[in-house]
């Protein structure tokens, strides 16, 4: 995209200080629908976002009037939404929203700031299955996602709806065929039942499978569902409760550990020393989510103090800011973290 002129920060064409002006010109092969969205659905997501700038469209020129700060962050908006659209990726109203948001956190200074950019998030693929592309929608996502790639161990921290297992699933398995490894371990605490399974009625998958649905749900995403079935009797995944992971040494392989704040700090030792050679292992939890019983520690809270600074070993913070379900989900998590930290609750 070109800009005729550049904004700056002299006066604007009503002699206003401070206030700065730029035009934008979109290349013919790229219609006007594609950047401002049907109905002008994106552009509306950007007027409201900045409501002190006069944003204008006549033909493929956009041009914007306002607060130079604005102006400017508008300006890197809409290159950012170019690059994207390059990639014959659309853009949607929560990768506007989005883009704003890292856009804004880069020009603060914030800690979520950095060298990334909105296009660089929203354009790296992780997985590509049935139709679909699994890639990071936040800054976060995309360094949690990064983090896995470069550490052999990773704890993916956060709230519900933040992607922790989701895209720790889908790493998983990019890695399986791409023959990093050669199979996958997912597990989780069977918490609800104690871990005392025997009790429970049925066949052991029965008995394991409400613990470990979330899980399954996640594969049938990425894998063909036909091939699953194949898949786990042959041992290429492997779906158990925590308990089953004790006294193995998991080799060549990729392992999620799901629900980790369910974990009391026996079992988390115990888990992260099964760890054997060439295998990479993701640990995602909640720590304001913890369901074990009153007087039992988190494994989950305790093991950053004990292991943060080793070598290799990376923890992922993710927040409300990140969370990718409704956006009512992100605002009940803070409400509930606001009410938390009123009350001096900090989780067990």
């Amino acid at each position: 995209m070109t800009q005729t002129p550049t904004a700056h920060n002299g006066a604007a064409r009503d002699g206003a200080p401070g206030q700065a002006r730029a035009q934008f010109t979109v290349p013919a092969k790229h219609p006007m629908v594609s950047l401002l969205g049907s109905g002008d659905a994106l552009l509306r997501v950007i007027e409201q976002s900045f409501p002190a700038v006069d944003i204008h469209v006549r033909g493929n020129e956009v041009s914007a009037v306002g607060d130079a700060t604005d102006v400017a962050l508008i300006q890197r908006l809409f290159d950012e939404m170019m690059l994207v659209l390059r990639t014959g990726q659309p853009m949607t109203e929560d990768a506007v929203e989005r883009s704003i948001a890292m856009l804004r956190a880069s020009g603060n200074g914030s800690a979520e700031g950095g060298e990334e950019t909105p296009a660089e998030v929203l354009t790296q693929n992780i997985l590509s299955s049935r139709g679909r592309t699994i890639r990071p929608k936040t800054l976060n996502q995309k360094r949690y996602v990064d983090a896995i790639d470069k550490h052999t161990i990773v704890f993916g921290i956060g709230p519900a709806g933040t992607g922790k297992t989701y895209l720790a699933m889908a790493k998983a398995v990019q890695a399986l065929q791409s023959k990093q490894v050669t199979r996958i371990i997912l597990t989780r605490p069977a918490v609800e039942a104690g871990e005392r399974l025997g009790f429970l009625p049925g066949t052991l998958y029965e008995k394991i499978d409400p613990y470990l649905r979330p899980l399954y749900d996640a594969l049938h995403d990425m894998l063909d569902p036909d091939s699953i079935p194949k898949l786990m009797a042959n041992g290429t995944i492997e779906v158990a409760p925590l308990a089953y992971m004790r006294g193995r040494t998991l080799n060549d392989a990729f392992i999620i550990l799901d629900e980790a704040q369910n974990t009391n700090p026996e079992q988390m030792k115990m888990f992260l020393t099964r760890l054997g050679f060439d295998s990479k292992i993701v640990i995602t939890g909640d720590v304001t989510q913890v369901d074990l019983p009153n007087g039992t520690k988190s494994g989950l809270r305790q093991v950053r103090d004990i292991l943060d600074g080793v070598q290799d070993v990376h923890f992922s913070t993710l927040t409300s800011q990140d969370v990718v379900r409704h956006k009512l989900v992100g605002r009940i998590v803070d409400a509930y973290e606001l009410y938390d930290s009123r009350n001096g609750r900090n989780g067990k």
